[in-house]
């Protein structure tokens, strides 16, 4: 499998979450050639906020390695990660992650700031920032677009 196809697997799951309503946000986690975690964003279908994208896949991805540790694995998420999920993967020891597009309101890889490259961490995340950016991006601005639109209406009713 190329990148591009474990990323176009992250856009599948991010359109999962669409389809409930829920911001897409999508990531799969890859191990040796092979897809050990899936996750999509569910905050609002469960109620939580700790239902993010990445959250879900690294459980999925523990649970088949039988390790906390997730070293050897590349995380390919279409959105840049939150605190928490940044915070999640240096955790994990996740060597590598890869980004669809940035996000400048919440971004941990280098947007707000930059958790996978601090000094005083145990663990340091190599990045790869744009793959897919463009569909990565476009969806997450058609959510938005709509979600503006369906306030609007809501409001005017």
């Amino acid at each position: 499998m190329t990148q591009e196809k474990y990323m176009k697997e992250a856009v599948r799951q991010a359109k999962k979450a669409a389809a409930l309503g829920e911001v897409p946000i999508g990531c799969v986690i890859e191990y040796e050639g092979k897809i050990i975690g899936r996750g999509y964003n569910r905050r609002m279908t469960d109620r939580s906020s700790l239902a993010h994208a990445e959250i879900a896949a690294i459980k999925k991805a523990c649970r088949r390695m039988g390790d906390w540790r997730l070293e050897g694995c590349t995380l390919y998420v279409t959105l840049e990660p939150c605190p928490m999920c940044a915070g999640a993967i240096v955790q994990a020891r996740i060597p590598r992650v890869v980004i669809g597009c940035m996000n400048p309101k919440a971004g941990c890889a280098g947007s707000v700031v930059d958790l996978f490259h601090q000094e005083g961490f145990n663990h340091q995340v190599e990045t790869e920032i744009g793959m897919m950016g463009e569909e990565c991006s476009e969806m997450l601005k058609t959510f938005f677009r709509e979600l503006r639109k369906r306030r609007k209406k809501e409001d005017e009713t």
